[in-house]
């Protein structure tokens, strides 16, 4: 009767769990309920606040074209022809900006042929980069790469939108093979990111799944402010983190959301706060025991500290306010572990081998007391964020992907995905054209990731 209450108990719980108490994503939220945000309210009113700049459209200093809208030829009030000594054109003008028309512009290549009078034939030379008789340039394919790898079109409608915006009939094969050609260019770029983020003082990591045809893959994502790179692999674990030659060596702060195969570098860690802050909401509805929201408020308290700290410049909080907090979460965690004892061994269970399954509250306590220095290593260094925000933010946009694209149907297809994915999402971090980045990489030419890097 014990175990099926414990059952019926964790049955309900689960059912509790949404976007605002645990990692579950927002869109699995439903209509029955919007999460409450742990930020709390700044007492402001909606919109923009006193001091903020704005932003509005600005007049250009050397317009394209400028068109004269004459006054009436003849005079209104005496009916006499108006001279053109009298007429003047205002300084100020009004602007208008608007897209040109687009289409489409074909560049016919030709050779010269000639004799010499000693009879030598001569012939000029096409580009390397022309070798067929009709062919698109690069930059009808870097729209393509662009539409459908950082604007998550699917190929078809990537096709169909070429079409509408250009005129171009872009069969769904080349912008494929577009995508196929993108990734073996860009690949060398890639490789010379990962090699940077090994080199990055703190780095974030994440991973999520994705679907390859009918099997389960792993999108993986490390970055910083200035960088992202992804890999895929069909395993979560140590054996696609070693395969992608990042860890392996890294002797930064790796910062993650505490997933079992990331302890096992020996690099340092921090874990994500914004984790534990939904965890403990979850116990604080699901138990109502008090401790819970001492601790939310204490992460969210020195959270504030450490951004004014930041704002003063200072690289770590003071000595002193390190053992408060360190003192406060020991307490904290004691009270809760009283409340929540290690679960005994079923005395009529018949299987005596194996971990007996304990509550999870008893497993988030055991990780806040087990990891406390990772869990407080923000306020001990300010380089570490209070969350893994960089890399959820990060992988977000991949997961989109899936929703919008459906599955990859073959391995090549995701992985070509997160060659140039890493490339464009690193280029959009440093403020850089992507578009002219992609067109010169079809030109032969591929812009360093690493030029404007932090």
């Amino acid at each position: 009767m014990v175990d099926l209450v414990r059952r019926l108990n964790e049955l309900e719980a689960k059912l509790e769990k949404d976007s605002h108490n645990s990692s579950k994503p927002p869109s699995s939220d439903g209509p029955q309920r919007k999460p409450k945000s742990l930020r709390g309210t700044s007492g402001a009113k909606p919109g923009a606040q006193p001091g903020h700049k704005g932003k509005t459209l600005k007049r250009v200093a050397q317009p394209d074209h400028i068109e004269i809208h004459p006054v009436a030829p003849v005079c209104d009030a005496c009916g006499e022809l108006i001279e053109s000594a009298r007429i003047a054109v205002l300084p100020e003008g009004r602007q208008v900006i608007d897209l040109p028309p687009t289409r489409f512009e074909v560049t016919e290549h030709r050779v010269q042929i000639a004799q010499c009078r000693c009879g030598k034939h001569h012939s000029g030379v096409f580009p390397g980069n022309v070798s067929q008789a009709v062919q698109y340039g690069p930059q009808v394919r870097a729209a393509a790469v662009y539409l459908t790898q950082y604007q998550q079109l699917p190929v078809g409608r990537t096709a169909q939108a070429l079409e509408d915006l250009f005129g171009l009939r872009v069969s769904t094969g080349t912008v494929q093979h577009s995508i196929d050609q993108a990734a073996q260019l860009l690949a060398p770029a890639v490789k010379q990111i990962s090699q940077a983020l090994r080199e990055q003082p703190v780095v974030h990591f994440d991973e999520s799944c994705m679907r390859v045809g009918r099997k389960t893959h792993w999108l993986h994502s490390a970055s910083t402010r200035a960088l992202t790179w992804y890999g895929a692999h069909n395993r979560r674990g140590r054996e696609a983190l070693d395969s992608f030659g990042i860890l392996p060596g890294f002797a930064g702060i790796a910062v993650h959301d505490g997933w079992a195969a990331y302890a096992q570098y020996e690099c340092e860690h921090a874990l994500c706060n914004a984790h534990h802050l939904r965890e403990l909401v979850f116990v604080l509805e699901s138990t109502q025991q008090a401790w819970a929201q001492q601790m939310i408020d204490l992460l969210c308290q020195a959270k504030r500290e450490v951004d004014l700290s930041l704002a003063s410049g200072n690289t770590a909080l003071g000595q002193s306010r390190q053992r408060y907090y360190a003192r406060r979460s020991r307490t904290l965690i004691a009270q809760a572990r009283r409340l929540n004892p290690q679960q005994a061994r079923e005395p009529t269970r018949k299987e005596l081998r194996g971990r007996i399954r304990q509550s999870f509250t008893y497993n988030l306590l055991g990780r806040l007391h087990r990891h406390a220095r990772e869990v407080w290593r923000f306020i001990a260094d300010h380089r570490v964020p209070f969350d893994n925000n960089q890399a959820e933010r990060d992988i977000r946009m991949p997961k989109l992907k899936q929703k919008i694209s459906g599955c990859f149907r073959a391995i090549s297809g995701m992985e070509a995905f997160c060659t140039i994915r890493s490339y464009l999402a690193t280029l959009r971090k440093q403020n850089r054209s992507l578009i002219d980045a992609l067109a010169l990489s079809f030109a032969g030419i591929v812009v360093s990731p690493l030029t404007a890097a932090e």
